[in-house]
């Protein structure tokens, strides 16, 4: 049932909140913040016509210093007692508004989202769509990271890395996951389950279903942590409060939780692979009892505006320079522009445990968990519909090891670009499915590819890396 500001106001008096945390994410992908006292918890919080201001200059992505003034607009259906924090905290997040017009803000995110899931039900393919993100991360037992003009360098480290067999710990119990090696064996080896344990019941708590957890396939800390599926724009907000319970209760216990693709080398990056469907009333419109995989003809469109569209999508879907240290040819990435069922060295996967019509799902397994949520779950979406609406035929199916293919064969199977320069140059040629029903904006592509390219990518290639110095300095 939706909740209204008298449902949010007695939550936090029976919960005994005393502050209430405002929230909503910038551009990149980060939640920001700002609170008050719960006697200032009003109806006007969740008035369009009033909210509550701030200054969107100071936001990545957002305004201008001369156009600072913007409105957040608290979404009672999202309220929840925060887990973590030690002053009673109620958490609510905020949509953006224009303060003059009080229309939507059109970068931000949520609000793409949103357009995204009305947009769906005006095609009259589907009513609603469903979302399934595996977002893998690491957690470390210490992280230092430092840049200057004449050093670079980071430095990471967990109890339960293979690197550690030999360090002096006092005592130093053994019991380190080899390379490649942690997925997924029990405790001692596994020595992060406790944690996980506590990270899925502060979840449950909030309301956001969890189904498994379990660690990763990498030595020092990887894990994932599986969320029951979800609606577009509810399923990106579980996401965010997924990330940040993980980060919260990995500091409680001294730890350090991170989300970025590739931090070690020689191991397994996070990746995000993403499960979609959609549906019409109770029907699955992916299922086919007769179809490949029991996929329907509308799921094969579907999964042909994917692959033609993904080199665009990966600048949303994988929008970090470190997101191509993962999507690398020869290793496990899938990196191969193709579909398959139960293959994983393919970019789309079409899942087989069950045969339930229910079940009947595709996965994309390129994006990972550094990208911002809606904007990358609305961009899946409009590309597959761009696929069904223009009827996008994604070949033959492959179901070889795409690893193991004959030189001469494997050149015939197109990849996803090797860097955030080239994704960007994607977007920038390729983005008009995008504009579909007004869902993305010119305005908001530009300043994303504006941004990446300033603040991220001039800045990485500007900087030498220690390696260079391992390859070069005796040239």
């Amino acid at each position: 049932m939706p909740r209204n500001p008298n449902d949010v106001k007695k939550l936090a008096k029976d919960a005994g909140v005393k502050i209430v945390d405002l929230r909503f994410i910038d551009l990149p992908g980060m939640w920001q913040h700002f609170s008050i006292p719960v006697e200032d918890l009003s109806d006007d919080l969740f008035d369009q016509a009033e909210g509550i201001g701030f200054d969107g200059s100071s936001i990545r992505g957002f305004q201008q210093i001369h156009e600072s003034d913007m409105v957040l607009v608290a979404d009672a259906d999202t309220a929840v007692v925060d887990p973590c924090l030690s002053v009673p905290t109620m958490n609510i997040i905020c949509n953006v508004f224009d303060p003059i017009s009080r229309k939507p803000y059109t970068r931000d995110p949520r609000h793409v989202a949103q357009k995204a899931e009305a947009h769906l039900k005006k095609t009259g393919i589907a009513d609603i769509s469903y979302w399934g993100p595996e977002a893998e991360f690491y957690v470390f037992n210490d992280v230092r990271y430092d840049q200057t003009a004449h050093s670079g360098y980071y430095f990471v480290d967990s109890e339960e890395g293979i690197w550690n067999t030999g360090a002096e710990e006092g005592p130093n119990l053994g019991y380190k996951l080899r390379h490649k090696e942690g997925y997924f064996p029990v405790p001692p080896s596994d020595q992060l389950q406790d944690l996980r344990s506590e990270i899925i019941i502060a979840l449950r708590g909030i309301g956001v279903p969890v189904e498994v957890h379990h660690h990763e396939v990498g030595t020092g800390g990887q894990c994932e942590i599986d969320m029951r599926f979800g609606t577009l724009v509810k399923m990106a907000d579980n996401l965010l409060n997924y990330k940040y319970i993980i980060r919260m209760i990995a500091r409680k216990h001294g730890m350090s939780a991170t989300f970025m693709p590739k931090p070690l080398f020689g191991d397994n990056g996070s990746g995000m692979h993403v499960h979609q469907s959609l549906w019409k009333g109770d029907t699955n419109v992916f299922f086919d009892k007769k179809g490949y995989a029991l996929l329907s003809q509308t799921a094969k469109y579907y999964i042909g505006g994917l692959l033609k569209h993904a080199p665009a999508l990966l600048s949303i879907a994988a929008p970090t320079t470190n997101s191509y240290r993962r999507l690398v040819p020869g290793f496990e990435a899938p990196v191969n522009l193709a579909y398959s069922k139960r293959n994983r060295s393919a970019a789309c996967r079409i899942p087989v445990y069950s045969t339930s019509p229910k079940s009947k799902r595709i996965e994309f397994r390129c994006p990972d968990p550094s990208t911002n949520p809606y904007l990358c779950f609305a961009a899946l979406l409009m590309a597959g519909l761009d696929g069904i609406k223009n009827k996008i035929d994604p070949g033959e199916p492959l179901e070889k090891d795409l690893y193991e293919l004959e030189p001469a064969e494997a050149k015939k199977i197109k990849s996803t670009p090797g860097s955030l320069g080239e994704v960007l140059n994607a977007l920038e040629k390729d983005h008009d499915f995008l504009l579909a029903g007004d869902v993305f904006t010119p305005d908001l592509i530009d300043t994303w590819i504006s941004y990446k390219r300033e603040k991220e990518l001039a800045p990485v290639n500007l900087r030498p890396v220690p390696y260079e110095f391992f390859l070069y300095y005796d040239l």
